[in-house]
C-alpha cells in the first residue's frame, strides 16, 4: 500500500496542473510539523502559558468585601428562562462587579454590606462573582435542609 505522503507524480504527469506531493513539503493533505531545533530555541525559548484570573477584581484576594449599589433581577441567555437575582456591588478596592445572589429569597438592597466570592454563572453574561450568603448583611437562606453551608443556612431544631 503507497501512502500518500511518500507519493509523487511521474515527470509525464508534472504539468497538467495536478497537486504535486513531495516528503519536505507541508502541502492540504500532508500537514507535517516539525520539531523545534536547538538553534530555534536558543533563538526564541519556549513560553509557558500565561495564567489569566477568571476573577480579576477579587485581585488574588478569596473573597472581598463590597457595598450594594443596586440590587436587580436579569434574564438569562438562551434557552434558559427565569428571573435572576444579581446585584451590582463597589468592593472595596473601588472596583464595580455584578455578583450572583444565589438561593431562594433575599434581604439585600442598596447599601447593603456583602462577601464577595469568585465563581461565574454561565447562564448570565458578565456576572463573574458570587455573594456569600450567611455572611456580613447577606442572611442565609430560610428554610434550607440540604446544602446548608453553602447557603449560610443554621441547622434546624430537630
Amino acid at each position: 500500500m503507497l501512502s500518500i505522503a511518500s507519493y509523487t507524480l511521474p515527470s509525464w504527469r508534472a504539468g497538467f496542473g495536478l497537486p504535486s506531493f513531495s516528503r519536505n513539503k507541508a502541502t492540504a493533505f500532508n500537514e507535517e510539523t516539525t520539531m523545534a531545533t536547538v538553534n530555534q530555541l536558543v533563538r526564541k525559548p519556549r513560553q509557558a502559558p500565561t495564567y489569566k484570573s477568571q476573577s480579576p477584581a477579587l485581585d488574588k484576594c478569596p473573597q472581598r468585601r463590597g457595598v450594594c449599589t443596586r440590587v436587580y433581577t436579569t434574564t438569562p441567555k438562551k434557552p434558559n428562562s427565569a428571573l435572576r437575582k444579581v446585584a451590582k456591588v463597589r468592593l472595596t478596592n473601588q472596583e464595580e462587579i455584578i455578583s450572583y445572589i444565589g438561593g431562594e429569597g433575599h434581604n439585600l438592597q442598596e447599601h447593603s454590606v456583602v462577601l464577595v466570592r469568585g465563581g461565574r454563572v454561565k447562564d448570565l453574561p458578565g456576572v463573574r462573582y458570587h455573594t456569600v450568603r450567611g455572611a456580613l448583611d447577606a442572611s442565609g437562606v430560610a428554610k434550607r435542609r440540604q446544602g446548608r453551608s453553602k447557603y449560610g443556612a443554621k441547622r434546624p431544631k430537630a
